[in-house]
């Protein structure tokens, strides 16, 4: 899937998986989510990738890439196939399954201290776009 008609974040939430995008487009939406990130107090992720292996390098990559501290795997799988990754930085955790039929890439929620400050979730986002 091209990145035609995404121009910014919220195009992406129409997309069941995330699009390859061009440099430029990359480059943009970037600069979009480090704009919108920097607006939440902690996040939850959800990363769709072929194994559960990759989906754990995409988070790490991510943590890496926002200077966040590494959350710890406390729940994985042994088998092979697509995987389900959630993150969660308010209880510091990271939980891996085995999941059919989903797409592939990022999703990133910003939460807020308190209910004045809706969620809000971006992507999904390509699992290199870290």
């Amino acid at each position: 899937m091209s990145d035609r008609g995404i121009t910014q974040l919220s195009d992406l939430a129409r997309l069941r998986g995330a699009p390859e995008l061009s440099p430029a487009s990359a480059d943009r939406l970037r600069a979009e989510l480090a704009n919108a990130l920097s607006q939440s107090s902690w996040f939850t992720v959800g990363v769709m990738a072929p194994s559960a292996e990759m989906a754990l390098k995409t988070l790490r990559t991510l943590e890496s890439s926002q200077g966040w501290d590494p959350l710890d795997l406390v729940e994985t799988t042994e088998e092979s196939g697509p995987a389900y990754l959630k993150a969660n930085q308010k209880v510091g955790t990271i939980r891996i399954r085995i999941e059919h039929g989903l797409g592939e890439g990022v999703l990133i929620s910003g939460h807020g201290d308190d209910e004045t400050q809706p969620s809000t979730t971006w992507g999904p986002l390509p699992l290199d776009f870290f």
